[in-house]
Protein backbone atom coordinates (compact mmCIF):
# COMPACT_ATOMS: atom_id res chain seq x y z
CA UNK A 1 0.00 0.00 0.00
CA UNK A 2 2.77 2.40 0.91
CA UNK A 3 4.69 1.44 -2.22
CA UNK A 4 1.74 2.44 -4.43
CA UNK A 5 1.44 5.79 -2.60
CA UNK A 6 5.13 6.60 -3.11
CA UNK A 7 4.86 5.69 -6.78
CA UNK A 8 1.87 7.96 -7.26
CA UNK A 9 3.68 10.79 -5.46
CA UNK A 10 6.78 10.43 -7.68
CA UNK A 11 4.74 10.41 -10.88
CA UNK A 12 2.83 13.50 -9.72
CA UNK A 13 6.10 15.37 -8.96
CA UNK A 14 7.44 14.43 -12.36
CA UNK A 15 4.25 15.65 -13.96
CA UNK A 16 4.45 18.95 -12.11
CA UNK A 17 8.11 19.41 -13.11
CA UNK A 18 7.39 18.68 -16.77
CA UNK A 19 4.43 21.00 -16.72
CA UNK A 20 6.52 23.82 -15.24
CA UNK A 21 9.15 23.36 -17.91
CA UNK A 22 6.47 23.52 -20.60
CA UNK A 23 5.04 26.70 -19.09
CA UNK A 24 8.51 28.29 -18.84
CA UNK A 25 9.21 27.50 -22.49
CA UNK A 26 5.84 28.95 -23.45
CA UNK A 27 6.51 32.01 -21.30
CA UNK A 28 9.87 32.59 -22.99
CA UNK A 29 8.17 32.31 -26.36
CA UNK A 30 5.47 34.77 -25.34
CA UNK A 31 8.15 37.21 -24.03
CA UNK A 32 9.95 37.10 -27.36
CA UNK A 33 6.69 37.65 -29.22
CA UNK A 34 5.86 40.55 -26.88
CA UNK A 35 9.25 42.18 -27.48
CA UNK A 36 8.79 41.76 -31.22
CA UNK A 37 5.34 43.35 -31.05
CA UNK A 38 6.74 46.25 -28.96
CA UNK A 39 9.54 46.80 -31.47
CA UNK A 40 7.08 46.83 -34.34
CA UNK A 41 4.84 49.20 -32.37
CA UNK A 42 7.74 51.61 -31.74
CA UNK A 43 8.73 51.46 -35.40
CA UNK A 44 5.13 52.17 -36.43
CA UNK A 45 5.01 55.14 -34.00
CA UNK A 46 8.26 56.53 -35.39
CA UNK A 47 6.92 56.19 -38.91
CA UNK A 48 3.70 57.92 -37.88
CA UNK A 49 5.61 60.87 -36.39
CA UNK A 50 7.83 61.06 -39.48
CA UNK A 51 4.82 61.08 -41.78
CA UNK A 52 3.13 63.67 -39.56
CA UNK A 53 6.14 65.97 -39.87
CA UNK A 54 6.15 65.49 -43.63
CA UNK A 55 2.45 66.33 -43.75
CA UNK A 56 2.97 69.51 -41.70
CA UNK A 57 5.88 70.54 -43.93
CA UNK A 58 3.86 69.96 -47.10
CA UNK A 59 0.87 71.74 -45.60
CA UNK A 60 3.07 74.74 -44.73
CA UNK A 61 4.43 74.84 -48.28
CA UNK A 62 0.89 74.58 -49.63
CA UNK A 63 -0.26 77.46 -47.43
CA UNK A 64 2.64 79.59 -48.69
CA UNK A 65 1.72 78.83 -52.30
CA UNK A 66 -1.95 79.61 -51.62
CA UNK A 67 -1.18 82.83 -49.68
CA UNK A 68 -2.20 86.14 -51.23
CA UNK A 69 0.86 87.86 -52.77
CA UNK A 70 1.98 91.11 -51.15
CA UNK A 71 3.32 94.35 -52.56
CA UNK A 72 6.17 96.35 -51.05
CA UNK A 73 5.49 100.01 -50.44
CA UNK A 74 6.83 103.00 -48.52
CA UNK A 75 4.74 104.69 -45.86
CA UNK A 76 4.33 108.37 -46.75
CA UNK A 77 2.04 109.60 -43.99
CA UNK A 78 -0.27 108.28 -41.26
CA UNK A 79 -3.85 109.60 -41.37
CA UNK A 80 -6.72 109.36 -38.91
CA UNK A 81 -9.10 106.42 -38.44
CA UNK A 82 -6.47 103.81 -39.26
CA UNK A 83 -5.75 105.12 -42.74
CA UNK A 84 -2.32 105.74 -44.24
CA UNK A 85 -0.80 107.05 -47.46
CA UNK A 86 1.52 104.52 -49.07
CA UNK A 87 3.64 104.79 -52.20
CA UNK A 88 3.74 101.40 -53.87
CA UNK A 89 6.84 99.94 -55.47
CA UNK A 90 5.23 100.48 -58.89
CA UNK A 91 4.99 104.25 -58.38
CA UNK A 92 1.47 105.47 -57.53
CA UNK A 93 0.29 106.41 -54.04
CA UNK A 94 -2.74 104.91 -52.28
CA UNK A 95 -4.77 105.63 -49.17
CA UNK A 96 -5.01 102.24 -47.47
CA UNK A 97 -6.17 100.68 -44.23
CA UNK A 98 -3.95 99.19 -41.55
CA UNK A 99 -4.13 95.83 -39.81
CA UNK A 100 -5.24 96.09 -36.18
CA UNK A 101 -2.46 93.71 -35.17
CA UNK A 102 0.28 96.24 -36.04
CA UNK A 103 1.80 98.56 -33.45
CA UNK A 104 0.89 102.14 -34.33
CA UNK A 105 4.19 103.41 -32.89
CA UNK A 106 6.08 101.42 -35.56
CA UNK A 107 4.18 103.11 -38.39
CA UNK A 108 6.42 106.07 -39.19
CA UNK A 109 6.89 107.82 -42.54
CA UNK A 110 9.70 106.25 -44.52
CA UNK A 111 9.36 102.65 -43.30
CA UNK A 112 8.74 99.87 -45.79
CA UNK A 113 5.43 98.02 -45.47
CA UNK A 114 3.82 94.95 -47.04
CA UNK A 115 0.48 95.53 -48.76
CA UNK A 116 -2.20 92.91 -49.36
CA UNK A 117 -2.43 92.72 -53.15
CA UNK A 118 -6.21 92.29 -53.20
CA UNK A 119 -7.32 94.84 -50.59
CA UNK A 120 -4.19 97.10 -50.57
CA UNK A 121 -4.09 97.23 -46.79
CA UNK A 122 -0.94 97.27 -44.65
CA UNK A 123 -0.46 93.79 -43.21
CA UNK A 124 3.18 93.91 -42.03
CA UNK A 125 6.22 96.13 -41.58
CA UNK A 126 9.20 95.02 -43.64
CA UNK A 127 12.44 95.17 -41.62
CA UNK A 128 15.24 97.07 -43.26
CA UNK A 129 18.12 94.74 -44.08
CA UNK A 130 21.73 95.88 -44.09
CA UNK A 131 23.57 95.34 -47.33
CA UNK A 132 26.35 92.77 -46.68
CA UNK A 133 28.62 94.79 -48.98
CA UNK A 134 28.25 97.80 -46.68
CA UNK A 135 28.58 95.70 -43.52
CA UNK A 136 31.85 94.27 -44.83
CA UNK A 137 33.34 97.77 -45.10
CA UNK A 138 33.51 98.15 -41.33
CA UNK A 139 36.99 97.41 -40.01
CA UNK A 140 36.43 95.18 -36.96
CA UNK A 141 40.04 94.65 -35.92
CA UNK A 142 42.42 97.59 -35.85
CA UNK A 143 44.95 97.29 -38.69
CA UNK A 144 48.63 96.83 -37.98
CA UNK A 145 49.90 100.39 -38.17
CA UNK A 146 50.86 103.26 -35.90
CA UNK A 147 52.39 106.71 -36.21
CA UNK A 148 55.78 105.56 -34.95
CA UNK A 149 55.98 103.18 -37.92
CA UNK A 150 55.68 106.06 -40.40
CA UNK A 151 58.81 107.96 -41.35
CA UNK A 152 59.18 111.46 -42.74
CA UNK A 153 55.50 112.46 -42.52
CA UNK A 154 55.41 114.40 -39.26
CA UNK A 155 53.48 117.34 -40.74
CA UNK A 156 50.90 115.07 -42.31
CA UNK A 157 50.46 113.13 -39.06
CA UNK A 158 49.91 116.38 -37.16
CA UNK A 159 47.29 117.48 -39.71
CA UNK A 160 45.43 114.18 -39.30
CA UNK A 161 45.52 114.43 -35.53
CA UNK A 162 44.07 117.95 -35.61
CA UNK A 163 41.36 117.25 -38.18
CA UNK A 164 40.36 113.64 -37.40
CA UNK A 165 41.42 112.60 -33.90
CA UNK A 166 40.92 115.76 -31.85
CA UNK A 167 37.26 116.32 -32.91
CA UNK A 168 36.48 112.78 -31.74
CA UNK A 169 38.63 112.65 -28.60
CA UNK A 170 38.38 116.27 -27.37
CA UNK A 171 35.20 117.84 -28.78
CA UNK A 172 34.99 120.13 -25.74
CA UNK A 173 38.05 122.04 -26.97
CA UNK A 174 36.20 123.12 -30.12
CA UNK A 175 33.05 123.94 -28.14
CA UNK A 176 35.07 126.09 -25.77
CA UNK A 177 36.53 128.14 -28.63
CA UNK A 178 33.22 128.19 -30.51
CA UNK A 179 34.27 126.73 -33.87
CA UNK A 180 33.27 123.67 -35.85
CA UNK A 181 36.00 121.05 -36.32
CA UNK A 182 37.17 120.16 -39.83
CA UNK A 183 34.83 117.65 -41.47
CA UNK A 184 37.24 115.88 -43.76
CA UNK A 185 40.85 115.44 -44.88
CA UNK A 186 42.05 114.57 -48.38
CA UNK A 187 45.44 112.91 -48.69
CA UNK A 188 46.92 113.28 -52.17
CA UNK A 189 50.28 112.66 -53.78
CA UNK A 190 52.27 110.13 -55.82
CA UNK A 191 51.65 106.39 -55.36
CA UNK A 192 53.51 104.61 -52.59
CA UNK A 193 54.14 107.65 -50.40
CA UNK A 194 52.12 106.45 -47.40
CA UNK A 195 48.56 107.74 -47.83
CA UNK A 196 46.88 104.45 -47.00
CA UNK A 197 49.46 103.84 -44.27
CA UNK A 198 48.41 107.10 -42.61
CA UNK A 199 44.78 105.98 -42.71
CA UNK A 200 45.72 102.65 -41.09
CA UNK A 201 47.51 104.52 -38.33
CA UNK A 202 44.42 106.65 -37.71
CA UNK A 203 42.30 103.49 -37.47
CA UNK A 204 44.77 102.02 -35.02
CA UNK A 205 45.03 105.11 -32.82
CA UNK A 206 41.37 106.04 -32.49
CA UNK A 207 38.57 104.07 -30.81
CA UNK A 208 36.04 105.28 -33.36
CA UNK A 209 34.38 102.92 -35.83
CA UNK A 210 36.56 102.81 -38.95
CA UNK A 211 34.82 102.21 -42.30
CA UNK A 212 37.12 101.47 -45.25
CA UNK A 213 35.63 102.12 -48.70
CA UNK A 214 37.44 101.69 -52.01
CA UNK A 215 36.12 104.11 -54.63
CA UNK A 216 35.63 101.36 -57.21
CA UNK A 217 33.27 99.49 -54.83
CA UNK A 218 30.76 102.33 -55.22
CA UNK A 219 30.71 102.01 -59.02
CA UNK A 220 27.74 99.73 -59.70
CA UNK A 221 26.15 98.32 -62.85
CA UNK A 222 22.52 99.26 -62.23
CA UNK A 223 21.08 102.76 -61.98
CA UNK A 224 20.86 104.04 -58.41
CA UNK A 225 22.82 101.19 -56.81
CA UNK A 226 25.98 103.26 -56.27
CA UNK A 227 24.01 106.11 -54.69
CA UNK A 228 22.21 103.62 -52.44
CA UNK A 229 25.53 102.19 -51.24
CA UNK A 230 26.75 105.72 -50.41
CA UNK A 231 23.58 106.37 -48.37
CA UNK A 232 23.94 103.06 -46.54
CA UNK A 233 27.61 103.73 -45.72
CA UNK A 234 26.83 107.12 -44.16
CA UNK A 235 23.78 105.73 -42.37
CA UNK A 236 25.92 102.99 -40.83
CA UNK A 237 28.54 105.60 -39.88
CA UNK A 238 25.90 107.72 -38.11
CA UNK A 239 24.54 104.73 -36.20
CA UNK A 240 28.02 103.68 -35.09
CA UNK A 241 29.29 107.21 -34.40
CA UNK A 242 31.87 108.33 -33.52
CA UNK A 243 33.16 106.97 -36.81
CA UNK A 244 35.63 107.62 -39.63
CA UNK A 245 34.90 106.90 -43.29
CA UNK A 246 38.06 106.34 -45.33
CA UNK A 247 37.49 106.50 -49.10
CA UNK A 248 40.56 105.10 -50.83
CA UNK A 249 41.15 105.78 -54.55
CA UNK A 250 38.62 108.61 -54.43
CA UNK A 251 39.22 109.48 -58.10
CA UNK A 252 37.27 106.32 -59.11
CA UNK A 253 34.00 108.13 -58.34
CA UNK A 254 35.14 111.72 -57.81
CA UNK A 255 36.22 112.64 -61.35
CA UNK A 256 35.05 115.92 -62.88
CA UNK A 257 31.54 115.85 -64.32
CA UNK A 258 31.31 116.28 -68.08
CA UNK A 259 28.39 117.30 -70.28
CA UNK A 260 29.02 114.61 -72.92
CA UNK A 261 29.27 111.70 -70.48
CA UNK A 262 28.09 108.25 -71.54
CA UNK A 263 25.55 106.12 -69.70
CA UNK A 264 28.23 104.52 -67.50
CA UNK A 265 29.77 107.90 -66.65
CA UNK A 266 26.34 109.31 -65.81
CA UNK A 267 25.82 106.56 -63.24
CA UNK A 268 29.21 107.39 -61.68
CA UNK A 269 28.16 111.03 -61.58
CA UNK A 270 24.93 110.11 -59.78
CA UNK A 271 27.02 108.33 -57.17
CA UNK A 272 29.26 111.41 -56.88
CA UNK A 273 26.24 113.68 -56.41
CA UNK A 274 24.99 111.44 -53.59
CA UNK A 275 28.45 111.51 -52.00
CA UNK A 276 28.49 115.33 -52.18
CA UNK A 277 25.03 115.51 -50.58
CA UNK A 278 26.03 113.15 -47.75
CA UNK A 279 29.28 114.99 -47.06
CA UNK A 280 27.72 118.43 -46.79
CA UNK A 281 23.95 118.26 -47.18
CA UNK A 282 20.99 119.26 -45.03
CA UNK A 283 21.39 116.30 -42.69
CA UNK A 284 24.03 116.76 -40.01
CA UNK A 285 26.89 114.24 -40.10
CA UNK A 286 27.40 114.45 -36.35
CA UNK A 287 30.52 112.65 -35.15
CA UNK A 288 31.39 111.30 -38.59
CA UNK A 289 34.73 112.28 -40.14
CA UNK A 290 35.73 111.77 -43.78
CA UNK A 291 39.21 110.73 -44.87
CA UNK A 292 40.02 110.45 -48.57
CA UNK A 293 43.08 109.39 -50.55
CA UNK A 294 43.98 109.78 -54.21
CA UNK A 295 47.03 110.05 -56.47
CA UNK A 296 45.08 111.96 -59.14
CA UNK A 297 43.94 115.23 -57.53
CA UNK A 298 44.01 116.93 -60.94
CA UNK A 299 40.90 115.05 -62.14
CA UNK A 300 38.77 115.47 -59.01
CA UNK A 301 35.52 117.43 -59.23
CA UNK A 302 35.92 120.94 -57.72
CA UNK A 303 32.78 120.42 -55.62
CA UNK A 304 34.62 117.72 -53.66
CA UNK A 305 37.50 119.99 -52.77
CA UNK A 306 35.67 122.97 -51.36
CA UNK A 307 35.66 123.67 -47.60
CA UNK A 308 32.80 121.93 -45.85
CA UNK A 309 33.58 118.65 -47.52
CA UNK A 310 37.36 118.30 -47.47
CA UNK A 311 38.52 121.11 -45.18
CA UNK A 312 42.14 119.94 -45.15
CA UNK A 313 44.08 119.04 -48.31
CA UNK A 314 47.26 117.28 -47.21
CA UNK A 315 49.99 116.71 -49.78
CA UNK A 316 52.00 113.52 -49.18
CA UNK A 317 55.20 114.13 -51.13
CA UNK A 318 58.03 111.84 -52.13
CA UNK A 319 60.41 111.37 -49.16
CA UNK A 320 63.57 113.45 -49.00
CA UNK A 321 66.94 112.08 -47.92
CA UNK A 322 66.26 112.42 -44.19
CA UNK A 323 62.84 110.80 -44.60
CA UNK A 324 64.29 107.94 -46.64
CA UNK A 325 66.88 107.30 -43.93
CA UNK A 326 64.14 107.14 -41.30
CA UNK A 327 61.95 104.86 -43.44
CA UNK A 328 64.83 102.45 -44.03
CA UNK A 329 65.55 102.31 -40.30
CA UNK A 330 61.90 101.66 -39.50
CA UNK A 331 61.60 98.75 -41.93
CA UNK A 332 64.90 97.28 -40.73
CA UNK A 333 63.75 97.14 -37.10
CA UNK A 334 64.01 93.55 -35.90
CA UNK A 335 66.30 92.59 -38.78
CA UNK A 336 69.81 91.24 -38.12
CA UNK A 337 71.82 94.05 -39.72
CA UNK A 338 75.62 93.98 -39.95
CA UNK A 339 77.74 96.82 -38.58
CA UNK A 340 78.78 98.00 -42.06
CA UNK A 341 75.21 99.03 -42.98
CA UNK A 342 74.95 102.82 -43.26
CA UNK A 343 71.33 103.90 -43.78
CA UNK A 344 72.30 107.51 -44.56
CA UNK A 345 74.54 106.24 -47.35
CA UNK A 346 71.72 104.04 -48.66
CA UNK A 347 69.36 107.03 -48.60
CA UNK A 348 71.66 108.91 -50.98
CA UNK A 349 71.40 106.00 -53.46
CA UNK A 350 67.57 106.06 -53.52
CA UNK A 351 66.72 109.53 -54.77
CA UNK A 352 63.62 108.46 -56.75
CA UNK A 353 62.34 105.89 -54.26
CA UNK A 354 59.04 106.18 -52.43
CA UNK A 355 58.07 104.50 -49.18
CA UNK A 356 56.85 101.35 -50.92
CA UNK A 357 60.12 101.08 -52.86
CA UNK A 358 62.17 101.42 -49.67
CA UNK A 359 60.16 98.70 -47.96
CA UNK A 360 60.74 96.43 -50.96
CA UNK A 361 64.49 97.19 -50.86
CA UNK A 362 64.77 96.17 -47.20
CA UNK A 363 62.80 92.99 -47.83
CA UNK A 364 64.89 92.07 -50.87
CA UNK A 365 68.12 92.66 -48.94
CA UNK A 366 66.86 90.30 -46.25
CA UNK A 367 65.99 87.71 -48.89
CA UNK A 368 69.59 87.76 -50.11
CA UNK A 369 70.78 86.80 -46.63
CA UNK A 370 68.14 84.07 -46.43
CA UNK A 371 69.16 82.57 -49.77
CA UNK A 372 72.80 82.35 -48.69
CA UNK A 373 71.87 81.11 -45.20
CA UNK A 374 73.72 83.95 -43.45
CA UNK A 375 73.14 85.32 -39.94
CA UNK A 376 73.10 89.01 -40.90
CA UNK A 377 72.31 91.41 -43.74
CA UNK A 378 75.29 93.37 -45.10
CA UNK A 379 75.62 96.67 -46.93
CA UNK A 380 76.22 94.88 -50.23
CA UNK A 381 72.84 93.15 -49.88
CA UNK A 382 71.12 96.54 -49.65
CA UNK A 383 73.11 97.94 -52.58
CA UNK A 384 72.21 94.93 -54.75
CA UNK A 385 68.57 95.27 -53.75
CA UNK A 386 68.58 98.94 -54.77
CA UNK A 387 69.85 97.96 -58.23
CA UNK A 388 67.14 95.34 -58.57
CA UNK A 389 64.21 97.38 -57.23
CA UNK A 390 64.92 100.85 -58.58
CA UNK A 391 64.67 100.25 -62.32
CA UNK A 392 66.13 103.26 -64.15
CA UNK A 393 62.86 104.70 -65.42
CA UNK A 394 62.36 108.46 -65.58
CA UNK A 395 59.75 109.68 -63.14
CA UNK A 396 58.54 113.16 -64.13
CA UNK A 397 56.95 115.17 -61.37
CA UNK A 398 53.27 114.78 -62.26
CA UNK A 399 52.09 115.71 -58.81
CA UNK A 400 52.88 119.37 -58.54
CA UNK A 401 50.94 120.78 -55.62
CA UNK A 402 49.45 123.60 -57.77
CA UNK A 403 46.18 124.67 -56.19
CA UNK A 404 46.82 122.35 -53.25
CA UNK A 405 49.91 124.19 -52.02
Amino acid sequence: MDVDADTDSTEFSRYITDRMRQLEVKNDLLQKQYQKVETEKQFAEDQRLKHAREVRKLQSELNKLQAVPQLIGTLVDVLEEGKSIVRSSTGPEFIVGTSQFLNEDDLKPGVQVALNKEHLSIVAIVPKLRDPVVSGMEVIEAPDGSYDRIGGLDEQIEALREAVELPLTKPESFERIGIEPPKGVLLFGPPGTGKTLLAKAVANQTEATFIHVVGSELVQKYIGEGARLVRDVFEMARKKAPSIIFVDELDAIGAKRLNDAGSGDREVQRTLVQLLAEMDGFDSRGEVRILGATNRPDILDPALLRPGRFDRLVYVAMPNREARTEILRIHAVGMSVADDVDFEHLATLTDDANGADLKAIVREAGMSAVREDRDAVYLKDFEDAIKDILVPVSKPDQYSTGMFA
